[in-house]
Formats: C-alpha cells, structure tokens, sequence
C-alpha cells in the first residue's frame, strides 16, 4: 500500500594499471578516503552544472501490451510449434529493445486460462487451438527469460474477471471453473463472466495470481479495464442473488465498486506479502467520469468507467492499492467527446502526491484509422508524448500492442522512438517495492581491438551481487556528465557485463537491480588508437 512517498576480445586485453588507455574508476592510485572526498566534490559540481534536459529523462516506462486473447499479438494463430512461438515472441521483443523500450505486459489469462502450467485453470485455447490442450511446454519462463536478457521488466497480464469467450459453458474442459463452479457465473451477451459480487470469486481470482507470483520470475501484475462488462447487447448483468446477499445497504452501483475495490486491494497486499518487489497496477478507461456526472471529473463526454463498469480508479489511487495507474487514453488530440489534450493533466492531477505512479496507455493500434482525421498524420502519437513532458507526473507510456509495434503504421512508432526515445531510460523507481542499488562494477577494463583502423572498444567487468542490469554512459567531450540528473549521456542498458564501444571516450558504468536502483559509477577511459 502506498502512502504518499515521493515518489571484444580477452585476448586482446592487456591490463596494466599505469596504462592511458582506461583507469579503474576515478581516484586509482589514491588512498580510498582521498578518492571518496575527491569523487564526492566532483560529482556535486558536476551535477550543480548540469541542468535536466526534459527530452532526456533519466527514468521513464516504456512499454508494450501483448495480447494472447484471439491471437492479436502473440502467438499470430493457434497450433504453431514451440519454436514458432518462440521465434514470433523474440521478434516482438527484438522490435521493442532497438526502439529502446523497457517493458513488456504480456498477456497470461485472457479469460480464466493459462498460457503457464497451472493446476488452477486450463490451458488456453490460444495456444493449440483447443482449450485444456497441453501445449507440450511451459511458455512462461521462457517468456520472461528473453525479456529480462533484453532489459525488458515483465508484467504478468490478467483479465480477473471474464471466464468464457463462449457462453456454452458446456464446450469448456471439466477442470474449467465456470464448469466446475457454475453458480459463480453470470452470462451476459455472447460471454460468460465470474461474478465480482461473490468472495468465492476473489477468493479464486487472487489464488491465480498468488499461484504465479509464487512460481515464476515476474516482475509486476497487471489488469487491464475489464471489471464489470462494456455496457451492450446483455441486457442486464443478473448478480440480483448476489446483491440481496452481501449488499448490506448498498446501492447496487455502490455495491459493485465495492467487489471491485475489494478484490483490488486483496491481490495487492497478497502480491506485495509474497514478494515485495512485485509491481502491481490497472489500465483503467480512460474517463474515469464526466463534469457532468462530478464535478471532479474530466472535461469530457464519454463513457463513465465509474457509472458503467464499476471501475473507481480514483478510490484505488487514494487508498493506496495500486503501484500504479495506466489510463486507455485511446483519443486524439481535438477529439471533442475524449480529448487527449484534457485527460492526460486530469489524470495527472489525479495521481499527484500519492505516490501511484502514472503511465499512459497510448493507441498505436489507431494509427492510421480513417474515423478520425487525426490518427491518419503520422505525428499524432509522437505529439501525445511532447505534451506529456509538461506534466512531470507522467512516469512513461505503453502502447498497444505488439503487433502495430512490428507492423509500424505511417512509421509512427518509429517516429516516437526518434523523437523521444533516442536514449535508454531506467525504469521509475518505487520506493515501497523496497531494494537496493547493488555494488559498483569491480574490475571494469577496456580491451581495445588491434590495427589501424580500429576504433572503440569492449568493456567488461565483474558482475555485482543483486544486479539485475547495468547502465553505461559516455561523458561528453565537455566533461560536463550529467548521469545523475538525466540520460543525454546514457547509451545503453546491458544484462551482461560487457559492452563494446564504438569511440574512444570515458565511461561511467552502473549497477542496477531489479527495479532499477543504482549504484555509484565507476569510470573507464578508453583512449584513441
């Protein structure tokens, strides 16, 4: 819960301490207090000199939703091999490393399955083609795995509450809960979801999640804005048994925010209780309400997340139940009913001094649609990101999905990754998510390559206990490093200890754990040949 904190080659090696080519961070050859004072007056100087460059941020969220349910992103259809599957998913994440993002929201239960080995749910369809068929592999180990070998941070995705595509509960494998547990459905339209109404439901739903926070490496639990169902062709959502049982009082719209607020808040103390370092967070619909519905709400005319499905991401915020808030600003600038140029400050304010951090959910999958004018100019996107940087609240963006990231409409995924993601970036920190910056690099060296037309070199070092990832940086020509206050100066984010350069410099290397906390540089110098 939060509570309002601030929120190449060995053989080319030659060491030899003396040597102009590179130095074992600053200070070598001093005594260890005289290095300490020293280094600690430089860097204060340094960082009084440097100015924050906004189009340069040090930490922001760069991620990408991937989808599983019907096959959107991944995998592109049902019954492909396991190494099919494995070839499409590194692609995907091969595209999201070189444009520099840090994370990935991927999609493990669409709708009460398992893209994992689970004794809780069966298989999902998505993967063979038939629900509760065993796919002959666990994916999601190897899913993590290639994304934390790219500095990809891995969010499991979760749907809590929809249980069928098909509301022929019958087609369902026996092990399925809606078979199994009918009286905690309720059908409504073409679907069959559980109801939020019953603790057995959250009971069951929070179990899942606990089930692969226990069992696998991942890094956050993420819901998107599916709680109560899209009003549409149901009618009513039947939960009148529920409601006459467990109201006590309410009313009915009171009531269903309260299940959801409930259920919220228990995934993320169980969440936090196995593993602190676990990020927990929702991408609400984008209006949370009108100003015509409260006067706190947006200038806007949409759907009421609020009024209409029962999402009160507001009470999440203000109790502290989430890491983080992710808002579907699925909207152009100028769009009269949700305009983007309105919702990204409310949502700002919304968030501001609570210690929930704000990412936005942008819509790549837009880019081009001939609906709206002003998805079809290949800026618009890139647009939405400029404007953010007026609003120091906004800790990043994730953009759905996957496949649009491949498929690049107008070039504007590219677009953003010129304009505003030129540079890595950390990832924000969460000061209640705990850790600790790991130790400095030890043994940092530059190798340079012989012959005349050689440039660059690798640098290596030992790896840090607890590191996670390790930052590089080049200083400048001037001197004048601004690695503390911002990223002009960081060129990469490496998960093993090496990196080759491509130009004689110095530079400064970081550990950094798991969520990014980071240890002091230490500098190598790597000299012209």
């Amino acid at each position: 819960m939060r509570t309002g904190r601030p929120l190449l080659a060995a053989a080319a090696l030659a060491v030899v301490t003396t040597a102009a080519a590179y130095t074992f961070g600053p200070g070598a050859t001093e005594s260890p207090a005289a290095s300490e004072k020293k280094t600690t007056t430089a860097t204060a100087a340094r960082v009084a000199a440097c100015k924050s460059d906004a189009r340069y941020p040090k930490r922001q969220l760069r991620g990408v939703w991937i989808a599983t349910v019907k096959n959107i992103d991944w995998p592109s259809r049902t019954g492909l091999s396991a190494e099919r599957q494995k070839a499409e998913y590194v692609k995907i994440l091969d595209s999201a490393a070189k444009r520099n993002f840090n994370a990935v929201f991927v999609q493990v239960r669409p709708a009460s399955d398992a893209l994992y080995k689970s004794s809780l749910e069966p298989w999902s369809q998505f993967l063979t083609g038939t629900a509760g068929k065993d796919p002959g592999w666990d994916p999601l180990p190897y899913l993590i795995d290639e994304a934390h070998k790219r500095g990809l941070e891995f969010h499991a995705w979760f749907n809590p509450y929809r249980a069928s595509y098909d509301a022929n509960v019958s087609k369902l494998p026996a092990n399925h809960p809606a078979r199994q547990h009918p009286d905690w459905t309720v059908k409504y339209g073409d679907r069959v979801y559980f109801n939020p109404g019953l603790p057995q439901v959250r009971e069951h739903v929070t179990k899942v999640i606990t089930d692969v926070v226990d069992r696998y490496d991942v890094d956050g639990v993420h819901f998107d804005d599916y709680f109560y169902p899209y009003p549409g062709e149901g009618g009513q959502f039947n939960d009148k048994a529920a409601f006459t049982k467990y109201g006590k009082g309410k009313s009915l719209a009171d009531w269903r925010r309260s299940n959801v607020n409930t259920l919220i808040a228990q995934v993320d103390k169980v969440v936090h209780e196995r593993k602190n370092h676990v990020k927990f967070g929702i991408s609400p619909f984008g209006i949370w309400r009108n100003k015509s519905n409260d006067p706190s709400g947006s200038n806007t005319t949409g759907m009421s997340a609020y009024d209409a499905i029962y999402a009160d991401a507001k009470a999440w915020i203000k109790s502290g139940t989430v890491d983080y808030v992710m808002p579907q600003l699925y909207w152009s600038r100028g769009f009269k009913a949700a305009d983007y140029r309105a919702l990204a400050p409310w949502w700002a304010e919304a968030v501001e001094g609570s210690g929930v951090q704000l990412y936005i959910g942008q819509a790549l999958y837009r880019v081009g649609a001939k609906d709206d004018n002003a998805w079809t100019k290949p800026g618009e996107l890139s647009a939405h990101l400029t404007l953010n940087r007026k609003y120091k609240q906004v800790d990043g963006d994730v953009y759905f999905s996957a496949k649009q990231l491949l498929t690049n409409p107008l070039g504007a995924i590219d677009r953003v990754a010129k304009e505003h993601y030129g540079r890595p970036a950390l990832l924000p920190l969460m000061e209640e998510r705990g850790g600790q910056a790991p130790a400095a690099p030890s043994g940092a060296r530059a190798a340079q390559p012989a012959g005349a037309k050689a440039v660059g070199a690798t640098l290596s070092w030992t790896p840090s206990a607890g590191a996670r990832a390790y930052a590089v940086y080049q200083v400048p020509k001037s001197g004048n490093d601004c690695q503390a206050s911002d990223a002009r100066s960081l060129i990469a984010v490496v998960a093993d200890p090496s990196f080759a350069t491509r130009s004689p410099g110095t530079y400064l290397i970081t550990s950094l754990d798991r969520l990014h906390n980071e240890s002091k540089p230490v500098q190598v110098k790597v000299d012209p040949v």
